[in-house]
């Protein structure tokens, strides 16, 4: 398994003092990044094959993968929270990598997620007001009363010929394009990391379950899984997924926590509700 990215450094509430200092403490009513990860004493992060990073909503997870993302350099598609004094934040931070990251490496997050599935809706829906056209051109060529007179209607004569050797479905399959299907919300965002993510590669990712069923995100932690063992790649992930926080051999930081702390996925806040609630009801489940 590869390992491109062993350990990042966080600049610690000692080190943000340092640059409070320097700085006139006016007209700012937030210093983000700094003060998030410090508030937990989260310093450092000591990399797997695959790294979760859980917590509840502020807890610092994103804000720590779009860091490390910055820090690195890596491809991402959509914007993100991006304050004044992030490049400032950036300074104090610090990793240890191999020489170069893979070309391919990106951030994914919701946002990028959202947008593919947005954006092939609406080619979807295009093809679908094509189509309605085309069952219209359809009927029209095949019983029109054509005749071929002149260079200029040699156009129409493909059509309407293409029309009468055809079924209507076929009419229609042969003029839209075949290279675009429906896919449902959870289809369209599956289909979204199966089509990003590369051989050997290092990604990060930010809450990928959204928009994901659980069977599809069992199917997700599987594939990514897979990635990972036999496929070279190297993942940081935001999630409280149970699904995906019980990956095998993920190494969690429970954001949750103060100071953060390495974590087994069974003994989460999360997966305990879930698990606790499952075990109120399993007398019904055996009905």
């Amino acid at each position: 398994m590869n390992l491109f990215l062993h350990r990042f450094f966080f600049p610690s509430a000692e080190m943000e003092f340092e640059f409070f200092r320097s700085v006139l403490r006016t007209c700012y009513d937030s210093y983000y990044p700094f003060q998030i990860l410090s508030a937990r004493k989260f310093s450092q992060i000591d990399f797997e094959p695959i790294t979760i990073l859980y917590g509840g909503n502020g807890s610092g997870k994103t804000t720590a993968l779009n860091v490390i993302a910055e820090k690195l350099g890596l491809k991402r598609e959509a914007s993100y929270n991006r304050s004044s004094f992030f490049e400032e934040y950036l300074k104090y931070c610090d990793c240890e990598k191999q020489e170069t990251i893979p070309g391919n490496s990106q951030i994914i997050t919701s946002d990028d997620v959202f947008d593919y599935m947005l954006n092939l809706r609406m080619i979807n829906e295009g093809i679908d007001r094509k189509r309605e056209e085309l069952f219209e051109d359809y009927l029209d060529a095949k019983y029109s009363d054509f005749h071929f007179r002149t260079l200029k209607d040699y156009e129409r004569l493909k059509k309407v010929n293409s029309a009468r050797s055809k079924t209507q479905s076929r009419f229609v399959r042969a003029n839209l394009m075949d290279n675009v299907r429906e896919y449902s919300n959870g289809e369209s965002a599956f289909l979204y990391f199966t089509e990003k993510i590369k051989d050997a590669g290092l990604y990060l990712l930010d809450e990928p379950e959204n928009s994901l069923c659980a069977s599809r995100q069992m199917e997700l932690a599987e594939f990514l899984e897979n990635s990972a063992r036999f496929f070279g790649c190297q993942f940081v992930i935001s999630t409280h997924s149970p699904f995906l926080l019980s990956m095998r051999g993920a190494k969690i930081y429970d954001l949750d926590e103060n100071p953060v702390d390495v974590k087994r996925w069974t003994k989460l806040e999360n997966v305990r509700t879930y698990y606790e609630f499952f075990k109120r009801h399993e007398s019904e489940f055996q009905l």
